[in-house]
């Protein structure tokens, strides 16, 4: 009875865990824009969006890192070999200067998996023009 009780409590926290993981790595995209506005003082999407502090954003899922011929990246960027998939994105927005070390990215990273999620999903939207992809 205990063993039973034991494994039917261990596959139900087993589901869940696994429905949680999954909830968090679906992101929302409009619940990412507002994420998104701690980026702002550096980063820009859009059509009218111009280099900053940061690079724009466009497009930069599945691009890769620190090839925007329009500004300038720290070496270790450039030479760091990633792509901006979301998995490393995952990794990166947690911690930048952890995945990168010498990076410029000043910011400490996110910590919450669903704000993570949703960045991703809201820039994900934006081709390299800037503009929201159907």
């Amino acid at each position: 009875m205990k063993s039973t009780f034991l494994g039917l409590t261990t596959a139900i926290l087993t589901a869940v865990g696994a429905a949680h993981a999954q909830d968090a790595s679906s992101g929302n995209a409009e619940a990412g824009a507002v994420v998104f506005k701690r980026c702002m003082a550096c980063h820009k999407v859009g059509p009218d969006a111009r280099n900053g502090v940061g690079p724009v954003l466009n497009g930069v899922v599945g691009r890769a890192a620190g090839v925007n011929p329009d500004y300038s990246y720290s070496a270790a960027n450039k030479n760091s070999g990633l792509t901006w998939d979301e998995p490393t994105l995952t990794t990166y927005l947690r911690a930048p200067r952890k995945l990168v070390p010498g990076t410029k990215m000043t910011f400490a990273g996110l910590s919450k998996d669903q704000e993570i999620a949703d960045v991703i999903a809201y820039l994900k939207q934006f081709n390299a023009q800037g503009q929201v992809a159907p």
